[in-house]
């Protein structure tokens, strides 16, 4: 297991232990960035105007179309680092 892969999964772990919720932005730039580093491009149809939430994942995922899974799993470390500050 490579070095970022173990900082990428102690990030997703420590996400988890976060003591409060992130704002709906963090939120989002949290989701997008591991779905992009673990999945790859969004796939899929974009979800209906009526599914708020469903669509806001899918658009803020959408915007990381093209970055590598390494580029993705570094920037969410980087992420969770920082949310660990303002919200543990």
């Amino acid at each position: 297991m490579t070095d970022l892969k173990k900082k990428f999964d102690a990030a997703a772990a420590d996400v988890q232990k976060l003591t409060k919720r992130p704002d709906d932005e963090d939120m989002l730039r949290l989701y997008a960035h591991f779905k992009q580093a673990t999945a790859g491009d969004v796939t899929g149809d974009r979800p209906g105007a009526f599914s708020f939430a469903d669509r806001a994942k899918y658009d803020a995922w959408a915007k990381l179309k093209g970055t590598d899974s390494t580029k993705a799993m570094e920037a969410y470390v980087k992420l969770v680092e920082r949310l660990k500050k303002s919200y543990a």
